[in-house]
């Protein structure tokens, strides 16, 4: 003998929606456990116990879809464990990679410093070596002046000389060049 819905949610302590819902979600349930008494729905003895256990059935179809889910995340978890440790040793060879830079960079400006004072003291050094060979120039210049104006004057003259003589030698040949372009020239070509 089977039981009415009223009967099942009043034992089951649900609503008379509950179970309905039950049943709606149960697939088949209906062709299979109802039958029609009058104007009631009577649920067999059968669909009554399924109704009953519903909760434990649908808490052991989670529990597997649980477990795959606890199972996934595991997975995941794992794999982005291994994607830190990859991330962390990216991490460290770019920290050493950037140590070695500073400590090149440092000994680079160690040697500029380095060289600049070694070009510091070589101009010091080129400095007085020019200061005492422009004095001792200057000696000498001023012993071999006296005997060498007379000299450099006589070969100024002879330059002025020259000078002239080619200024004159060109001032004739553009004068011919300038008689020879007339404009009936052109003609008797």
């Amino acid at each position: 003998m089977g039981k009415t819905i009223r009967q099942l949610s009043e034992e089951l302590r649900l609503s008379k929606q509950a179970i309905n819902q039950r049943i709606n979600s149960i697939n088949g349930f209906r062709s299979k456990h109802t039958h029609k008494v009058k104007n009631h729905l009577e649920i067999d003895n059968q669909g009554v116990k399924m109704l009953a256990n519903f909760d434990k059935q649908k808490r052991q179809e989670r529990q597997p879809n649980r477990q795959a889910e606890n199972d996934k995340d595991k997975n995941i978890d794992q794999i982005l464990l291994k994607q830190l440790d990859v991330k962390d040793q990216q991490i460290a060879n770019l920290q050493q990679a950037l140590d070695q830079q500073q400590k090149l960079q440092i000994a680079t400006v160690a040697e500029n410093h380095r060289l600049k004072e070694h070009v510091q003291k070589l101009s010091g050094l080129l400095e007085s070596s020019s200061a005492t060979q422009q004095q001792s120039n200057d000696k000498d210049d001023t012993l071999s002046n006296s005997d060498n104006s007379s000299h450099i004057k006589d070969k100024n003259n002879k330059q002025n000389g020259n000078k002239v003589a080619v200024c004159d030698n060109r001032q004739k040949k553009s004068f011919k060049r300038k008689n020879n372009n007339n404009w009936w020239h052109f003609w008797k070509n």
